[in-house]
């Protein structure tokens, strides 16, 4: 009680400091407004409002009574911001969302029964309010609008007598005309006001005009009540109607109604609103202007149904008396076009407390039938299912749904091999087949020679360099279409690309190639051994596979593979990267490159070996050094790689293993950091290693003829290289001089050692190899355990052309070797594996 009072006692001390003081402008009862705001709020310490939480007066106001010598002609009523509180309070409590409602007893029950949360209908409408939302304040008053006290009127008088000001009428409803007197307007019309103040003006003059407008419009206060988000008292706009204070207060809350609400006025009811006539056909022609002391009352909601499915609304909807499923459905917004015009399902609480599940046919008699309270209304979609259709998919040029008909067969689908021909293959044939364009001739040295920054203009620009745009659509080309080498092949004829497009090739240490042109399969060819119908039996929906031979049927016509088509049938064309061929019927490139009479792409025939291909493309050159050839195959990459990966991940796990081993035994936290540190660097450096699928055919050295070649069964994307005679031997490694030196027939290791200046300290001799120009690798003095080489036999071991001696460190450092190129291919070829993992 004596916080009460004295907190009273506080705001009544800071009302009467100089600093809280409004001076009261001539002719306007301001300060009496102020009083009765400083009254209110200090009462409200005892019962705060709405009002006083969250509005305060203005410090300054518009001086009435300002006087002009100068006719005014009418204008539209504006106020202040700051005049009324309504618009204040509503922009304040926007920056304060609402907090969301807690679900319904219903909703919950909707929630169990349904699967889904659904919303209250037309609660929503107040979640989001605009931030530019208030009461209007700057509408023109209707002339209904009834005069009242702090409402200022502008007054322009010329004539006989000269006047203009804006005067504000006082509490007891009276404005103050000079030269005139007092002339009460309160409770007047604003369409009656002019010709009242002309007859009040009448009495002293005769010859004069005037016009008069409403400025500054008051402000009043009203209550809102019952089940509402934010209930308390509120002070509005005088121009405020139901739904403006609704808007300003958060609406109704999830259990107050939305049919009906209810305008009490001098302990009448005067108003019994239906927001859902504004919500769903637009009509507020019920909503009405509101009086300061109006009381708002939000009753508790009424009954409620529930409708889901098919519906444009799905929600949760209150009804009022005698509505039918019908009338329901239209509030919902009608049903879509996907709904069921069988049948709708309707579960209700009976009156012995048990659910029961009802249904009815969405027809004139189903519409008709009257909802009750706690209803749950679905509406069922139409089944997916398509009637008397076929559907053709797969490696074909126009896959989708087609109309069935009696006597159709597959031959109606698939008429001839054209439709098997992809739109996808076309339009990457007619796109990678493309030269690029040449800008040579108009692009300036200053431009080819620009920064990296004009990668960022468009592709024909002339100021990109040639180089540029060749960079910028290989990478669109990888980006919009795989590389053809990954996707098995396919035959459906000539399905290769031969043109300029940019291509990328792994080269053997590694590095990537660009290759402006290749020849290549497009995209993977049709499979014409296996094609298939997927039916399902009506009467017992159980799904059964026929297949049928593509090639019989499109290629040779057979009418036993012509089978007939059911309703709904599902037919599949398979490419051969859905199901792989047999090799024979695979469509196979082959690039030979190198010292042959044709290098180039070839398609390998059916059952062709490489040396029958060899033979076909004219044979082996003079200088053909067989021995050193490299045959690479894209699948043998894959594998190896597989077990590169498998072996870094085992390595990488040990390594981790031992560092933890070592932590718990550590005498220095350093020991423990390098360890760790270490490990890492041998993983990054073990993942670096790449397979490229080279594969040893372990060729005679003196091999040169055509029947030395195997008859090696062809993949597509085999890559056969057959260099010309080398005429040095290399020695890498901890020698005192890593370098080339020219090939003498006959010479030994160790002839090629002293050349180099023979090993220095840190050579770790006992794990010396020679890399032979085939491939294979022949292990030094320690190399192998079970090995009987000594140090001297080692050295004696006689070298081929383009051999390679490698002398690892005692401890590995790249630094050593940096600088020698052989050595990064080295380490990329598989057929390295174990010596470059014994050097790590």
């Amino acid at each position: 009680m004596k916080k009460r009072h004295f907190a009273s006692l506080a705001l009544l001390l800071l009302a009467a400091s100089p600093s809280f003081s409004l001076q009261n402008p001539p002719g306007g009862q301001y300060g009496d407004v102020q009083q009765s705001y400083s009254a209110r709020c200090a009462d409200a310490l005892l019962a705060p409002t709405v009002e006083c939480a969250q509005s305060e007066p203005s410090s300054s106001r518009e001086t009435s009574g300002s006087a002009s010598t100068m006719p005014q002609g009418r204008t539209t009523p504006a106020a202040s911001d700051d005049a009324l509180l309504g618009a204040g309070s509503a922009s304040r409590l926007q920056d304060h969302p609402l907090p969301p409602d807690l679900p319904s007893e219903f909703q919950k029950f909707v929630a169990a029964t349904t699967g889904e949360l659904l919303p209250i209908y037309g609660v929503n409408l107040f979640n989001n309010v605009p931030s530019t939302f208030s009461p209007s304040n700057l509408a023109p008053v209707t002339p209904e609008y009834v005069i009242g006290p702090e409402d200022e009127l502008r007054v322009r008088i010329w004539g006989q007598i000269t006047f203009g000001g804006n005067l504000r009428v006082d509490r007891s409803g009276n404005i103050y005309l000079p030269e005139v007197g007092i002339v009460h307007v309160a409770g007047l019309q604003f369409s009656a006001l002019d010709q009242h103040l002309r007859q009040a003006i009448g009495r002293t003059y005769r010859n004069f005009d005037l016009s008069v407008d409403i400025g500054q419009i008051r402000s009043m206060q009203i209550y809102l009540t019952g089940e509402a988000r934010r209930p308390g008292a509120y002070t509005v706009s005088s121009l405020s109607s139901l739904i403006d204070a609704l808007f300003a207060s958060g609406g109704p809350s999830s259990q107050g109604s939305l049919r009906h609400i209810l305008v009490n006025r001098d302990g009448k009811t005067i108003a019994d609103f239906d927001l859902y006539a504004l919500l769903i056909h637009g009509d507020k022609s019920k909503d009405i202007r509101l009086l300061p002391e109006d009381v708002l009352y939000i009753p508790p909601a009424g009954p409620q149904v529930a409708i889901t499915g098919s519906i444009r609304n799905p929600a949760i909807y209150e009804l009022t008396a005698s509505e039918s499923i019908g009338d329901l459905i239209e509030s919902a917004g009608k049903t879509t076009a996907m709904s069921s015009t069988a049948r709708i399902s309707l579960e209700r609480v009976g009156q012995d407390q048990h659910r029961q599940a009802m249904e009815f046919g969405l027809d004139a008699r189903g519409l008709a039938v009257p909802l009750a309270d706690g209803d749950v209304l679905r509406i069922y979609p139409i089944l997916p299912a398509y009637e008397k259709t076929v559907t053709l998919r797969g490696d074909v040029a126009n896959p989708g749904r087609f109309g069935w008909r009696p006597g159709m067969r597959l031959s109606d689908l698939i008429p001839d091999q054209d439709s098997l021909v992809s739109r996808d293959y076309w339009w990457k044939r007619s796109h990678l087949g493309l030269p690029v364009p040449e800008f040579e001739s108009t692009v300036s040295e200053a431009a080819r020679n620009q920064n990296s920054s004009d990668a960022s203009r468009p592709a024909f620009d002339a100021s990109v360099s040639q180089e540029k745009l060749r960079s910028s659509l290989t990478q669109e080309a990888q980006q919009d279409f795989p590389r053809a080498e990954s996707a098995p092949p396919n035959q459906t004829g000539n399905t290769g690309t031969i043109g300029s497009q940019l291509a990328q090739r792994p080269t053997p240490n590694g590095a990537v190639q660009s290759r402006r042109n290749d020849v290549r399969l497009s995209i993977p060819e049709v499979n014409w051994d296996y094609a298939v119908i997927e039916r399902v039996d009506p009467a017992t929906l159980r799904t059964s596979l026929v297949s049928f031979d593509l090639g019989k049927l499109v290629l040779d016509h057979d009418a036993g593979q012509n089978l007939a088509l059911m309703p709904g049938d599902t037919v599949t064309i398979f490419s051969q990267a859905d199901i792989r061929v047999s090799l024979a019927k695979q469509t196979k490139y082959v690039v030979l490159e190198g010292e042959f009479v044709h290098s180039g792409v070839y398609s390998v025939q059916p059952g062709e070996s490489l040396r029958d291909l060899v033979s076909r493309a004219g044979g082996l050159t003079e200088k053909a050094y067989l021995y050193g050839a490299e045959f690479t195959r894209e699948s043998t990459r894959l594998l190896q790689q597989q077990r590169i990966d498998e072996y870094v991940r085992t390595v990488s796990d040990n390594a981790v293993r031992g560092t933890q081993a070592l932590a718990s035994s550590a005498s220095s936290p350093d020991d423990v950091s390098a360890s760790r540190v270490a490990a890492q660097e041998l993983s990054a450096r073990l993942s670096q290693i790449r397979a490229t699928g080279r594969i040893v055919l372990e060729f005679r050295a003196d091999a040169s003829n055509v029947n030395d070649v195997p008859a090696l069964s062809l993949e597509n994307g085999d890559h056969f290289v057959v260099p010309f005679v080398p005429a040095t031997v290399n020695v890498v490694g901890a020698v005192n001089d890593q370098n080339s030196f020219l090939f003498q027939h006959g010479r030994s290791v160790g002839h090629y050692l002293d050349l180099a200046g023979g090993p220095n300290r840190n050579a770790d001799w006992r794990h010396s190899f020679v890399i032979r120009a085939d491939g294979s690798v022949v292990s030094g003095p320690g190399g192998n355990r079970l090995s009987l080489w000594s140090s001297s036999a080692f050295k004696q071991l006689r070298l081929n052309p383009g051999d390679t001696i490698v002398v690892p460190d005692k401890t590995f450092r790249p630094s050593a070797l940096r600088g020698v190129s052989d050595w990064t291919q080295i380490f990329s070829q598989l057929a390295l594996g174990a010596a470059a993992i014994n050097v790590l």
